[in-house]
């Protein structure tokens, strides 16, 4: 099973210091669903793994996240992509650090996802805007990669702050990760396939 797993704030919707609370106030940054409709069609199946903090803090509640996912559910569908599913954790951060292995920058969210696809994350390419996305991938072995979109847009061009894992890959954001991500495919694909017979 080849598998991608995406943070959601700040990767494929606008990120806001307020929260997002409600279907409303949901958009999708330019080319993101694009991005997931091309890694579909070329045999890449989505997860997203979300901290939800605005949960625990009672900013809103699971009905109304159950239909800010049913918007972006439905908007990738529209692009002709799917997300599989959403992992999510509710805790605050207090809460998180006493309660709970889910928070970014623990592992547990993508710890999850493997228990439930069975697969082993080594190298399973993960994409955030966040130090503590990358983090939470690079600690159950999946390959990271930042986009400067979200909290990361200060970040384009410029060298990665000492947070990020060593080996993270940077992109301008989710279509650029696409992009690359489906080009070293072809690449190593060209690389194993058999070479034609050879004249005398």
């Amino acid at each position: 099973m080849k598998l991608v797993i995406l943070d959601r704030d700040g990767t494929i919707n606008f990120d806001s210091d307020e929260y997002i609370k409600s279907p409303d106030e949901w958009a999708p940054l330019p080319g993101a669903l694009e991005a997931i409709a091309r890694l579909n069609h070329a045999g890449w199946h989505v997860v997203v793994a979300s901290n939800q903090s605005g949960l625990g803090r009672g900013l809103f509640d699971v009905g109304s996240l159950n239909a800010i996912h049913a918007k972006m559910h439905k908007a990738v569908a529209a692009a002709g992509g799917r997300i599989e599913a959403v992992f999510y954790c509710p805790h605050s951060p207090g809460e998180g650090e006493q309660a709970c292995n889910c928070r970014k920058p623990k592992p547990g969210l993508f710890l999850q996802i493997g228990e439930r696809y069975g697969v082993d994350l080594t190298q399973v390419p993960t994409v955030g805007d966040t130090p503590r996305d990358l983090q939470a991938g690079s600690a159950a072995g999946c390959e990271p990669h930042l986009v400067c979109t979200g909290k990361s847009e200060r970040l384009r061009g410029q060298p990665l702050p000492p947070e990020f894992p060593a080996h993270t890959t940077v992109h301008d954001d989710l279509a650029a990760f696409a992009d690359f991500l489906l080009a070293r495919e072809a690449r190593q694909q060209q690389q194993t396939q058999p070479s034609g017979p050879t004249g005398a």
